[in-house]
């Protein structure tokens, strides 16, 4: 099937121009690409252009997994009739496997998995195995190892009406393949029996798959809804792909034990000789038993430690991972990374922490050093299973930029659909620079404006914040240790004018959309560093550019290398939109943009169950003993709406339910 785009919209602006030169770039063999894309440009609109104009599978990778959930709705969006996939970490909550030797604490892996999240991972590689159509939206868990795509594919179950089978044979390869055999709870990944019946749930489906068989038959295939029992189709055929992405050919234990076994004992006899007796019989001990468990169920909690086996890997090799599901199934495909200058970091910085925290249960005896190859890839690494790649972002970083060195590789998209410009530059010096922020704050209260404020220090941010209270100025405060539900709730309400003023450290992290903001104030601008830098003073800057009257004022008593680079920029892509606005009549218009429900009233207020967990987890500050069952109690009901956020994508709400479960379980 083609990609096809589903939109009421039409490339404006400088998207027809970066779509065509992109389409072109691409079909070059150009290989890395920048999408420099001013904030409010419509980026994503811009991309899922090229996708449809490229046909070619595409990896789009985000550095958290809230953008990556908005990413994948927005392709949804776009793409309704195509396979979307979304593929972050399925853990709701995830403590790895850690030993510190200081204080001889051993931290047992500890996860709980969102059975939603799993099937979307599931469907994600399915999908690259079955279909071309296929857009994958990834955090960095793509470079993660995931088992080998070759082996993943060869556990299949081919199933077509009049094939001769029986019923036991059937439910040993659903077994193989990891399905449990579930008479009472219907749940994914699992399957039941009704008479000559089979009922199975795919994992990485929301439908069943009912197979009826007579005489060791196969007489009918349907697809069904597994709450109403309703056939939704009668099938032809069909292939059921395995419940886990870790999977193991009971073939293989008989050369794949024996170099494990070998491998402990060199290290048992290592650990020996370095007076590690205690070590020593811990390691022997808990891989004996793990392979005990592997061949009686084909699987044990940490199996992913002794993937290298059976992958057939050498010892340094890199782990497969949702790369080689793309390179396996399609050769050519494209990658965008979106806001490279913070992604790229993240995806460089992986390896070495994972590395660190692994060598420690090694040396201790916890593990076999087969751990080290359960890890997510080196950088050098990712890039070499990478093909085209295109680098968006309002900031591209310098070694992207180093990157795109070929003729036009650097794609500009400076103009807004709305013909919004970026904001004028003001400096001015720091002597009476809050009474001249006060007359500047003034000035946009009369026109029922918004102002940020961005200082250097948290003290600093504090101070100001009390000083403009005591002026009868309405402000708030925002810092790191508020938590992300009541962040959302300041924000909304500066924008309904509840607050004029917001003041902070690093507004930039809040991923803020304000239109109602006309003033950006950056106290200390002159002060070299992370957060006045060229990279964080452009992205400050474009905080105000979602209004009409925007304008940035920098307090600073000298010009310093970053502020120049900043203000340059800025007045360089303010300067082309300004030229097209007057070449083509456009007149700016400012963004009318509704404030959505808070999460409390939503989504909180109305489930009174919640509503009455979040009730009682207060009073759990004010009580010095909590009894067991209301500590079950509780966790059940917060369990429960954490699955429920995380399936709606809701994952900050989802982040603040697992910190509250881990506050009432370490209690």
């Amino acid at each position: 099937m083609q990609f096809k785009l589903v939109s009421d919209f039409k490339p404006t602006g400088d998207q027809p121009q970066a779509i065509k030169k992109l389409v072109n770039n691409i079909g070059k063999n150009i290989r890395n690409n920048v999408l420099l894309g001013v904030t409010g440009s419509g980026k994503t609109f811009t991309m899922a252009n090229v996708i449809q104009k490229i046909q070619k599978p595409t990896l789009v990778i985000s550095h958290n997994k809230t953008l990556a959930a908005q990413l994948y709705q927005e392709f949804r969006d776009f793409f309704p009739k195509n396979a979307v996939s979304y593929f972050v970490s399925y853990y709701d909550y995830y403590q790895p496997e850690a030993y510190i030797p200081q204080s001889d604490t051993y931290i047992e892996k500890e996860a709980e998995i969102n059975e939603e999240i799993d099937k979307l991972r599931l469907s994600a590689t399915t999908n690259l195995l079955t279909r071309k159509d296929v857009i994958v939206v990834a955090s960095v868990s793509c470079i993660y190892n995931l088992g080998s795509p070759v082996e993943y594919g060869k556990f299949v179950l081919e199933l077509k009406p009049g094939v001769n089978v029986g019923m036991k044979s059937i439910m040993l390869r659903l077994t193989d393949l990891q399905y449990d055999r579930n008479e009472y709870a219907f749940e994914r990944g699992s399957f039941r029996i009704r008479g000559e019946t089979i009922d199975l749930f795919p994992a990485y489906k929301d439908t069943g798959i009912r197979i009826e068989l007579k005489n060791d038959k196969i007489i009918k295939l349907s697809e069904f809804s597994p709450l109403t029992g309703d056939t939704i189709a009668i099938l032809k055929g069909t292939v059921i792909y395995p419940a886990k992405h870790y999977m193991t050919d009971p073939q293989t234990y008989n050369s794949v034990f024996p170099m494990i076994r070998s491998d402990m004992e060199k290290q048992v006899e290592l650990l020996k000789q370095s007076g590690k007796t205690l070590e020593a019989q811990r390691l022997k001990q808990r891989t004996n038993f793990d392979l005990e468990m592997i061949r009686e169920v084909g699987y044990v909690n940490g199996i992913e430690n002794y993937s290298r086996y059976f992958d057939g890997r050498a010892p340094g090799q890199p782990p497969y991972t949702l790369l080689d599901y793309f390179n396996h199934a399609a050769k050519d495909f494209l990658t965008i990374v979106d806001e490279s200058h913070i992604a790229l970091p993240q995806l460089r910085g992986m390896y070495n922490g994972d590395q660190s925290r692994k060598q420690t249960l090694i040396d201790y005896g916890f593990r076999l050093p087969s751990a080290l190859d359960n890890r997510p890839l080196k950088f050098a690494e990712l890039m070499q299973r990478l093909n085209q790649i295109v680098y968006v972002s309002a900031t591209p970083d310098e070694y992207e930029l180093s990157l795109a060195n070929e003729k036009d590789a650097i794609v500009e998209q400076l103009i807004r659909p709305t013909n919004l410009v970026d904001p004028k530059v003001t400096v001015k010096p720091t002597k009476g620079q809050i009474i001249d922020l006060i007359g500047e704050i003034n000035q946009r209260v009369s026109k029922k404006q918004r102002i940020l404020v961005t200082t250097l220090t948290k003290r600093m941010a504090e101070e100001l914040s009390s000083y403009l209270e005591e002026q009868n100025i309405k402000v708030a405060y925002l810092h790191s240790d508020i938590q992300t539900l009541e962040r959302q709730d300041i924000l909304d309400r500066l924008r309904k004018g509840e607050y004029d003023v917001l003041v902070g450290i690093n507004l930039l992290r809040e991923g803020l959309d304000l239109p109602e903001v006309s003033l950006v104030a950056i106290l200390d601008a002159d002060k070299e560093g992370f957060l006045r830098s060229r990279t964080s003073l452009i992205q400050t800057m474009g905080r105000a550019a979602r209004h009409i009257d925007s304008q940035v004022i920098m307090y600073a008593d000298v010009v310093t290398k970053s502020m120049k680079n900043a203000i340059d920029e800025v007045e360089r892509r303010r300067k082309v939109q300004l030229a097209y606005n007057k070449k083509y009549h456009k007149k700016p218009v400012g963004i009318l943009k509704g404030i959505r429900a808070k999460l409390i009233d939503e989504e909180i207020t109305e489930n009174k169950k919640y509503k009455d967990s979040l009730d009682f987890l207060t009073n759990l500050s004010q009580k010095e003993v909590l009894l067991p069952d209301e500590k079950e109690s509780l966790i059940k009901k917060l369990r429960k709406e954490m699955k429920i956020a995380t399936q709606n994508l809701n994952f900050e709400k989802a982040a603040l339910l697992r910190d509250h479960i881990l506050l009432i379980k370490n209690r």
